[in-house]
């Protein structure tokens, strides 16, 4: 059965590249209206030109509080619904152990990739979700569900959003909320790991390779549309089995 999104309008954070990037391009083939948002304007036009169709873009941090409310309008005012929310944007500004983190990239990592969340997705209930219910995708990630060395602030803010879209899907009752929580995917923003260790992990895989945008976005077109009309408040681990590696061939 093919997913359909005609006639919804999605807002997508960090919709410029990457999983955002990927969010953003199969909405719009599955026939939705897309406004995608991130920092840097040129990044953004780049993609609303590759991607075209019914796709607008709007610069804006989305760590800035202030800014949902002005994004949330402008996307109202341009396709008049929000049917859509996907919380994909995040940042990682230290590696390394918890005790060693300063105050300055905790708070950055916390703005960004939690309280950001948290107050763009109140700006989208209060203005159209509350009296229109609609659905909200938060992308976690599976280091919210474990620990690792160098990434635990960064997965201490993914193990609230798996929290969060908990708590709201009890909350927010028709609107549903549901996570996705990627294993390690191959995007800008993971280069580093990607370069150094793409290779050695994806042969551990039962699926032996790294996951691409392209898998992130299936998923979240299937959870965004009505063909999901009765799951929410559950997070989706998509790791290429990398919980399951025991025993494979």
């Amino acid at each position: 059965m093919d997913i359909s999104l005609q006639g919804k309008t999605a807002l997508v954070t960090g919709g410029s590249r990457g999983i955002g990037k990927a969010i953003a391009a199969t909405f719009v083939r599955c026939g939705a209206n897309v406004m995608i948002v991130s920092r840097k304007e040129d990044s953004l036009r780049a993609t609303a030109e590759e991607i075209g169709g019914n796709i607008a873009y709007i610069a804006a941090n989305t760590g800035d509080v202030d800014s949902a409310e002005s994004v949330v309008q402008q996307t109202l005012a341009k396709f008049g619904a929000i049917d859509i929310f996907v919380n994909n944007a995040a940042t990682n500004p230290y590696a390394g152990p918890m005790m060693d983190v300063d105050q300055s990239r905790y708070d950055k990592t916390f703005q960004v990739n939690l309280r950001g969340p948290v107050f763009w997705t109140q700006s989208v209930w209060k203005h159209w979700m509350k009296d229109h219910p609609g659905v909200i995708v938060n992308i976690a990630s599976i280091g919210g569900l474990r620990t690792e060395a160098s990434l635990g602030v960064y997965n201490l803010t993914k193990a609230a959003i798996i929290h969060m879209t908990r708590q709201l899907a009890g909350e927010l009752g028709a609107t549903r909320v549901v996570g996705i929580a990627p294993g390690l995917i191959v995007t800008d923003f993971a280069q580093m790991l990607v370069d150094n260790f793409g290779e050695t992990l994806a042969k551990r895989l039962p699926t032996k390779r790294l996951g691409q945008p392209q898998d992130i976005a299936n998923l979240v077109a299937f959870l965004a549309s009505d063909l999901a009309s009765w799951i929410t408040g559950e997070t989706y681990v998509i790791d290429g089995g990398a919980g399951v590696t025991a025993g494979t061939m």
